[in-house]
């Protein structure tokens, strides 16, 4: 049996979700281990690249935590399996899904980069999901390799063959996303070819996303939006472009320690408006704590754009 990771939280939020409104995040995979190293991962570059799914962590104390966070009046819109790594590499998902729906009515999601699929064991445990969020990100091998710098077992057809085999066993919600970086998968035939492989995947909803937190790699470059509306009209029928996070819980105002701002930067770079949003606290506290974080070298800050986004450091103490 595999060590399991120790951790003092396995959840984080509710943050805001620019496709889910306001969710719940559980981790259930250490960081970062991941079938794919995709150069816009806000989470940076994989640390373990790995296809051998493990019970990586405890489900007894992910759930109590879940009761914990339902039992304090948790309010979100979806608990969503997703986090450090990939999600679908914990041997135990399917166990999870089950004792989730059985604390609450809350729709659970998985956030899953769709690697796995070809596997009847993955296909079964996800399907107990109440939405499935993966991912497609190019339409050939070559583009594929590029972006998403799979892991040597993984391939762009085994990914396509194993959502559309998904798709005809699962009666829930498929919400595709694909990811666009200026100049490397947005050219006419890659709209084309990354078109015949949703048809074939036929999925509910086909997100288009693109660079807006800080990615793995530093040339990624985002998408203009008036391009990504083009490209949204090229693939047609259910394919919108994501737009910006709701406002979240306005009214929770209670005091969050440092300790929930570091499990909500451990997941993705956020903003002081995300932290604010995430933990429902004010602007004020979320940026005395984000100070204090940084005076301590945990946090550090990295601009894009016009926006200052906060990670935690990875050489923090």
């Amino acid at each position: 049996m595999a060590k399991k990771k120790q951790q003092t939280s396995f959840t984080y939020g509710p943050v805001p979700s620019r496709r889910l409104g306001m969710s719940l995040g559980v981790d259930i995979v250490p960081p970062k281990i991941c079938t794919l190293d995709c150069v816009y991962c806000q989470l940076g570059r994989t640390t373990k690249s790995s296809v051998t799914r493990e019970d990586f962590v405890d489900i007894v104390a992910v759930l109590a935590e879940i009761k914990g966070k339902l039992d304090a009046g948790l309010k979100a819109d979806y608990i969503t399996l997703g986090g450090s790594g990939e999600p679908t590499l914990n041997s135990r998902v399917g166990d999870l899904i089950d004792g989730i729906h059985k604390l609450t009515d809350i729709p659970v999601a998985v956030l899953t980069n769709g690697t796995l699929f070809y596997r009847q064991d993955v296909r079964s445990e996800c399907a107990k999901a109440d939405m499935v969020a993966p991912s497609l990100d190019a339409g050939d091998k070559a583009t594929f390799e590029v972006v998403n710098r799979p892991n040597r077992d993984i391939t762009i057809e085994k990914l396509v063959s194993g959502l559309e085999q998904f798709r005809k066993e699962y009666t829930g919600q498929i919400w595709l996303e694909v990811f666009l970086i200026a100049g490397v998968n947005t050219d006419a035939e890659q709209v084309r070819l990354m078109k015949n492989l949703i048809e074939r995947i036929r999925p509910d909803k086909v997100h288009l996303n693109t660079a807006v937190r800080p990615p793995a790699e530093p040339n990624v470059r985002a998408v203009p939006r008036e391009v990504l509306d083009r490209i949204a009209q090229q693939i047609g029928g259910v394919c919108e472009v994501i737009g910006e996070a709701p406002a979240g819980l306005s009214e929770r105002h209670e005091t969050r320690a440092e300790a929930d701002v570091v499990s909500v930067l451990k997941r993705r770079p956020c903003t002081i408006e995300d932290i604010c949003t995430g933990l429902g606290i004010t602007r004020h506290e979320a940026a005395k704590h984000v100070g204090h974080l940084q005076a301590a070298g945990i946090v550090h800050s990295e601009q894009r754009g016009e926006v200052t986004y906060f990670h935690i450091r990875l050489d923090a103490p």
